[in-house]
């Protein structure tokens, strides 16, 4: 079992969970997380204790601890929704962040055996991408590829490595409507593959298995208002992905997609889901055609500065559909307000 990987950045990396329930599933995981610090943002009733098992580092964070940290500012905070998570990454003080959900498990490979999601995204956030130019055998940096004939000398030093997207075995990531209508559909296929998502290109980006480099694009992964008191839900990640595309894109940073996979256990119910999505299907028809279009300007050189301008054009260009979007481009402000408070450094952040 590989490591080595993993055990290099235990001390430069938080594991970040939303829940709203005892962790029994990190005895699962233990093997490959016990090394590290994990930050456990407890959604719903504050006054439940949520059981850890023995053996874990920790810090656990609930509605009034967010509260009492951020005073008014936690109202960028969203409530009975996994969105609480990006507290998580507010409070971090490390420099990778690695989120994962409480219904996912460790899946194994064709071969049997067991994954260290872990460690692979490590290795895709340790090595960079290549956005401008796709490689037709996928990541040219993972043992035993390269660069194909054809692809430019120019580019093979690839981009930083902003965020690893992985995915999941057994149940698939289905917005409501395809749950309604493949209920029984499961994902059994292991594909052996990273890619760099290519510029100008978004994605839906899920929140249940993702890593990122909280350095290069933490103050993007702000996971939107979403859930109690909000007309919509379980778009918060869709939201941040796009969000943390354009800026990576601008400020020249690179997106992989694809291993490591965990194992997803258990399907929300599709008509529960059905009431949090209604709007975001009607919504997110305009919401892409805004982000495929938009530029962010010359003077937007850190994270920071770029989700600013972003909100504005959110507000002025999104709220036109609904007056939510104009709540939500004031609370992405108070987020990146939030963050810099937290995070004084941060406001020299890097290109």
């Amino acid at each position: 079992m590989d490591t080595s990987a993993t055990h290099l950045l235990k001390d430069e990396l938080d594991i970040v969970i939303p829940t709203i329930r005892n962790l029994d599933f990190l005895e699962m995981w233990r093997p490959f997380f016990e090394p590290y610090h994990l930050i456990i943002v407890q959604d719903g009733d504050p006054s439940k204790t949520i059981k850890v098992p023995d053996g874990f580092d920790y810090e656990l964070y609930n509605r009034n601890d967010i509260n009492k940290i951020l005073g008014p500012k936690a109202s960028c905070i969203s409530f009975k929704d996994s969105a609480c998570r990006c507290f998580g990454y507010m409070v971090s003080k490390k420099k990778y962040i690695f989120t994962i959900d409480d219904d996912c498990f460790v899946a194994k490979d064709p071969s049997g055996k067991e994954i260290n999601a872990l460690s692979q995204h490590i290795k895709n956030l340790l090595c960079p991408s290549t956005p401008n130019f796709f490689n037709t055998l996928y990541d040219p940096f993972r043992e035993g590829a390269d660069f194909v004939r054809g692809y430019p000398f120019s580019l093979r030093e690839g981009v930083p490595t902003a965020v690893s997207h992985g995915l999941w075995m057994n149940i698939p990531d289905y917005d409501a409507p395809t749950q309604l209508v493949k209920p029984l559909e499961r994902n059994k296929r292991y594909v052996d593959a990273v890619l760099t998502i290519p510029k100008g290109t978004l994605f839906p980006m899920c929140g249940m298995n993702l890593a990122f480099d909280r350095d290069l694009i933490g103050p993007a992964m702000y996971f939107g208002l979403m859930g109690d008191g909000q007309p919509i839900g379980r778009y918060d990640d869709m939201w941040a992905g796009w969000c943390v595309k354009v800026i990576c894109d601008h400020l020249g940073l690179g997106v992989k997609t694809g291993l490591p996979y965990i194992w997803h256990s258990k399907a929300s119910n599709p008509f529960v889901n059905l009431k949090k999505e209604y709007h975001g299907i009607f919504w997110q028809e305009e919401i892409i055609p805004f982000f495929q279009a938009v530029t962010l300007s010359k003077n937007s050189t850190t994270v920071q500065k770029c989700y600013v301008e972003l909100s504005k054009q959110v507000k002025e260009k999104l709220g036109q559909i609904d007056p939510y979007f104009v709540k939500l481009a004031d609370a992405m402000v108070t987020w990146i307000e939030a963050w810099d408070e937290l995070n004084p450094a941060t406001d020299s952040v890097k290109k």
